[in-house]
């Protein structure tokens, strides 16, 4: 059964056609694109992809702006395939990225989430390493080769710092489908998705090798914009202490402590203080400053 690809569309033109075509140049021919245009303003990528001349991609578009999160639970939907790659509109597969998630499948057979090595590039396509994924490197497995994690390491391992790059990771369909992604999250959705599969007993293969897969960071993106004004910290501060009740009742007292400390998120509100208080916006620079440990400002 061909490998699904799964792309919500709400973001720039060109690079929604860069990332649709390096799916077409995939060395494995055996897959199906699905693109989800989420009523983007403009329509010249919906006018581009109606004229693609290949019966393996597959489009449609919202009447309306439906958000990131229906989108994506409609990716999940929407699929059928035995893997499915909830891929990035803006990000970039490797000619080998298919070949490569299927060598890590049959050499982990039991594995329930795949995640291939990848590159930062940054929006104009050059490779980058910014602040932000040096310090997820450190909470990434270290060492070349594969890492199998499951239960509370891998609890553990995500919690300390959402290392992983979510649209590279290939998901087994019929536990991804089973799951799906938790409603009216809109920034740790990624994050909730790998907990709930984890909790089911899911395990993750992470490969340490040669790239197959670049992941761009920009400031356009979801998470970057909403970084500023604070919405994001709001959000993952009541899931991370949501999670820490949760694993302490399964009696993951090491991911508990991580959830409670959630220190990468910290570390990233205290790189967007700076910013928020440059732009004078004292409203997001409270929730910045609540979410480093319960200071509070005056305006």
């Amino acid at each position: 059964m061909p490998h699904d690809i799964m792309l919500p569309f709400y973001g720039r033109p060109d690079h929604l056609r860069i990332a649709v075509a390096s799916v077409l140049a995939q060395t494995d021919p055996d897959w199906r694109l699905v693109v989800i245009d989420d009523h983007y303003p403009d329509e010249s990528a919906w006018t581009w992809l109606q004229g693609l001349d290949d019966p393996r991609v597959h489009v449609r578009r919202h009447t309306s702006n439906r958000g990131i999160n229906a989108t994506f639970q409609e990716c999940v939907e929407r699929s059928s395939a035995e893997w499915v790659t909830i891929f990035g509109c803006d990000d970039v597969m490797d000619p080998r990225y298919l070949e490569g998630v299927r060598r890590l499948v049959r050499t982990n057979p039991g594995a329930t989430m795949v995640h291939p090595s990848t590159r930062i590039i940054d929006g104009d396509g050059n490779e980058v390493r910014t602040l932000v994924d040096s310090a997820k490197a450190w909470y990434r497995p270290h060492g070349r080769g594969v890492h199998v994690l499951t239960g509370e390491e891998l609890a553990v391992s995500v919690t300390r710092g959402n290392w992983m790059n979510f649209p590279a990771v290939a998901w087994r369909g019929e536990e991804l489908r089973a799951v799906g992604f938790r409603p009216n999250l809109n920034v740790v959705q990624d994050l909730a998705l790998v907990v709930d599969l984890c909790e089911a007993g899911g395990s993750l293969a992470v490969e340490n090798a040669d790239p197959t897969f670049s992941y761009r960071r920009h400031a356009a993106s979801v998470s970057s914009w909403r970084a500023v004004d604070g919405s994001r910290f709001a959000e993952e501060q009541a899931f991370f202490r949501a999670l820490a009740e949760r694993f302490g009742r399964r009696g993951w007292r090491r991911a508990a402590r991580a959830a409670r400390w959630h220190v990468s998120s910290r570390v990233n509100a205290a790189s967007q203080l700076p910013r928020a208080l440059k732009a004078r916006d004292l409203s997001g620079a409270r929730v910045l400053t609540r979410h480093l440990g319960g200071l509070t400002l005056r305006g």
